[in-house]
């Protein structure tokens, strides 16, 4: 496992630019599902991710992960995850997260509130293997917001609302496997994927642009 995290960690010597032209990227689309938002004191349940690259998804690109829990609390029934499949068909989250580590290498993580993810993420990598995320990062509501205010995004039903259902809503997306990592996954990718042609149309051609954070 240290060698995959070593490989994760070289991976950044080397990697895309402010001014990379969007459609070189590799995006990973990603959500985990956890027993709480802190990430001091919860637990990840799941991990998993999908590619977008040149405007596409990338289906075989894909990782997912289900942590090993030797008992259930209500936030990981929510997910609809029975105690024995979580004692007995997870993945340690060492290993889990030592596989995720490796398959993000330097791709650019998007999700809805994706700094929650890094977060989690970022923390247990820490405790594991004293290694936090490196990767760049956008969050498919910020972007929401910002290409709001450049103009190109279609109107919602419901102004200023940009949860991801709302955003599913807007793009009507169904929203199929909710709160489940890879059904949440599945939906930024396709999110996404209908925000980078109202990015290209507000000229945001380069990843720095993507990256915008709301101030």
């Amino acid at each position: 496992m240290r060698a995959l995290i070593e490989q994760y960690a070289r991976a950044f010597e080397k990697t895309w630019d402010a001014a990379t032209p969007v459609g070189e990227v590799r995006f990973l689309c990603l959500d985990t599902e956890s027993t709480g938002t802190d990430p001091e004191h919860d637990f990840l349940v799941e991990i998993a991710a999908v590619a977008v690259c040149d405007g596409e998804m990338v289906l075989p690109d894909y990782f997912e992960a289900l942590i090993r829990r030797p008992f259930n609390d209500a936030n990981v029934t929510l997910h609809g995850i029975t105690r024995e499949t979580a004692a007995t068909a997870g993945e340690p989250v060492d290993r889990a997260l030592a596989q995720f580590f490796a398959y993000a290498l330097a791709g650019v993580l998007v999700g809805h509130h994706v700094y929650h993810d890094i977060a989690m993420l970022s923390h247990a990598g820490e405790k594991f293997f004293g290694q936090h995320l490196l990767n760049r990062a956008i969050d498919t509501m910020e972007l929401a917001m910002l290409l709001e205010k450049d103009g190109t995004l279609p109107p919602g039903a419901a102004p200023c609302d940009y949860s991801l259902d709302a955003l599913c809503e807007r793009f009507d997306i169904p929203p199929h496997g909710r709160h489940t990592a890879a059904g949440d996954a599945f939906l930024v990718a396709q999110i996404f994927l209908k925000l980078l042609p109202c990015a290209r149309r507000a000229g945001r051609l380069a990843l720095a642009q993507l990256c915008e954070r709301v101030g």
